[in-house]
Parts: structure tokens; C-alpha cells; sequence
């Protein structure tokens, strides 16, 4: 390792959680370097339109991403592609510029640096299907509070019964014209008082032990098979979109040997974003916490940026 190879901090992740924390630390004087195996903007990449991004009446993801990147890049910031593997603590101490430091190791190269703030973010858990991957943002969405505006007036599904799901449901029902949820269960697995209210809704159908089988349509999805019941009854229905309610897969394979996760691994850290190791810290979806928005992401990336910065004052 050569000293000018060594980073005040490491971000892993190139959403809006890594992107923000890299703007603070940049504007701080730190040496930053981003490392993302994938897509810089995370899960907003592929989303057509937000609307509930401050000073942002109405912008693609993809711009939103754009913007963000291009601010850090103003900054001196550095991005390179590699997947990350594994992070370890150095037990070299020849001298006193060897201590404290990580190693991060991906697929490429090993990098070095002082603090690393892990953003990797959750991806949603999809059904699986044909077609789906090119219908996201074409039909396909996962998250009402982004997308459901959109769908005023029409008809949607909803896959899933748990409680984000009925929520879901309940908000969709006050501004769609038909709300159709497909559970795979005989009954839905919510807390009773937001199933009492969805089963009192008149523009809500349910659609028991129900899974769907088949994605319609080329550029834009117009209507989804399902089948249902003991014997397996299939079913074609109509509609202008689906959002897939099945659960949130956080990206921390490469974690659960040294940080701390919950029981559904998400980095368990609280709302100053430490983790368990001195000099890791947290920020966005792959933090377990209550709500997953961008606004909150860019929230974590505020306050693990201004964390970093006190700890290497140290």
C-alpha cells in the first residue's frame, strides 16, 4: 500500500445515501472514494418520475442520479466499479500511518482508507417472471408512496399481504378506480385493524391462496394471469399497473462476518449511524429503520458524512 492510495473514507454504494455523504466529506477536504458494482443512483435509477423530492417538482430518476453524481464529481470525488467483498481491519502497526486503517476487498482490487460508510441499500424482492425486469417503471413498481399518484383514476394490483402491502392498498383505494390484492395465503397476514379497513373497502377485491403466473404486455404492462383456489383457477385481469409488495433484500452478504445485523439483516445501527466497528458507519436503506424514501437516505448520508468527519478528528 502507498500513502497516496489511502482514502480518509470509503463509501460503499452509489445511491443517494453514499452520494450525499461523499458531497459533505468532499466539501470537508476529506479524500473520498466511491466504490459501486453496479448502478450509480441505486433503486432511483430505474424510476420514471419522482415527485416528492424537495426543490425537485418533478424529475426522473435517472436526472435525479445524474445530478447527484455530478455534484460529487465537482467535488473531487472519486468513483471506481468493482464489487465489494469483504472489509478488515489492518493488524500491521510497523508505524504509526498503519494503524487504524481497513482494507476494503472487492472483486478487483484491494483500496485502503481511514473510515468506511456502507451504502449499499436494499433491492426489492421481485416475483421472478419473464419480462418483469424490462416492465419496472413500465407498469411494474414497488413502492406507492413514489409511484401511486401516477395511477389516478385506473386500476391496479397488488402483490403481497403483509402490512406494507394493505397499506398499500388502503392509500391506492382512495385514488384508483379498482385495487385488486393477490395474496398466496388464505388470509392476509396485516394486523387486523389495517385488514378491518381494506376488507371495508368497496373498490378493493381480494384475491386468496393467489399467485401471479404471467406479465402482459411489450413495452408497458397491461394485464397480469393469476392463478387462485384449490384447483388452480387461472384468470387473466386487465390493469394499467402492478406494485410488488414481497419484502426488501438488504445488500450485506459481504458484512454478516463483522457488523452487526438484525434478524433480517440489516445493518443494526441507530440514528447517529455507528455500527458495531470503530470507523464503519451506515447510512440509507441497508439501515434498519422504519421508513425507506430518499429523503431519508440523504438524511443517513448527512449524518454518517458528519460522523466521519468527527472521528477522523480524532
Amino acid at each position: 500500500m502507498q500513502k497516496e492510495n489511502l482514502y480518509d473514507t470509503i463509501i460503499i454504494g452509489a445511491g443517494p445515501a453514499g452520494l450525499t455523504a461523499a458531497i459533505y466529506l468532499l466539501r470537508a477536504g476529506k479524500k473520498v472514494l466511491v466504490l459501486e458494482k453496479s448502478t450509480i443512483g441505486g433503486g432511483i435509477a430505474s424510476t420514471p418520475m419522482i415527485e416528492n423530492y424537495p426543490g425537485c417538482i418533478s424529475i426522473s430518476g435517472s436526472q435525479l442520479a445524474d445530478n447527484m453524481f455530478e455534484q460529487m464529481n465537482q467535488f473531487g470525488g472519486e468513483l471506481e466499479v468493482w464489487e465489494v467483498k469483504k472489509i478488515e481491519e489492518l493488524t500491521e502497526e510497523e508505524d504509526d500511518y498503519m494503524k487504524s486503517l481497513w482494507r476494503v476487498k472487492t472483486d478487483g482490487p484491494n483500496f485502503y482508507t481511514r473510515t468506511i460508510i456502507v451504502a449499499t441499500g436494499t433491492k426489492y424482492r421481485t416475483l421472478g417472471l419473464p419480462n418483469e425486469e424490462n416492465l419496472i417503471g413500465h407498469g411494474i413498481s414497488f413502492c406507492v408512496t413514489c409511484d401511486g399518484a401516477f395511477y389516478k383514476g385506473q386500476k391496479v394490483a397488488i402483490v403481497g399481504g403483509g402490512n406494507t402491502a394493505v397499506t398499500y392498498a388502503l392509500e391506492l383505494s382512495e385514488i384508483c378506480k379498482e385495487v385488486i390484492v393477490i395474496q398466496n395465503l388464505s388470509e392476509l397476514t396485516a394486523e387486523k385493524v389495517l385488514t378491518d379497513k381494506l376488507l371495508s373497502k368497496s373498490n378493493v377485491e381480494i384475491v386468496y391462496n393467489a399467485s401471479v403466473t404471467k406479465l402482459i404486455g411489450d413495452e408497458e404492462l397491461s394485464a397480469i394471469k393469476i392463478v387462485s383456489g384449490e384447483d388452480k383457477e387461472e384468470r387473466e385481469i386487465s390493469v394499467d399497473g402492478m406494485f410488488v409488495s414481497i419484502g426488501l433484500i438488504p445488500s450485506t452478504d459481504f458484512l454478516k462476518d463483522d457488523v452487526e445485523l438484525n434478524k433480517f439483516n440489516y445493518v443494526d445501527a441507530s440514528e447517529d449511524c455507528h455500527t458495531n466497528l470503530k470507523g464503519v458507519f451506515v447510512a440509507g436503506d441497508v439501515r434498519n429503520k422504519a421508513h425507506h424514501q430518499i429523503t431519508t437516505s440523504t438524511a443517513d448520508g448527512t449524518v454518517a458524512a458528519l460522523e466521519t468527519i468527527e472521528f477522523l478528528k480524532d
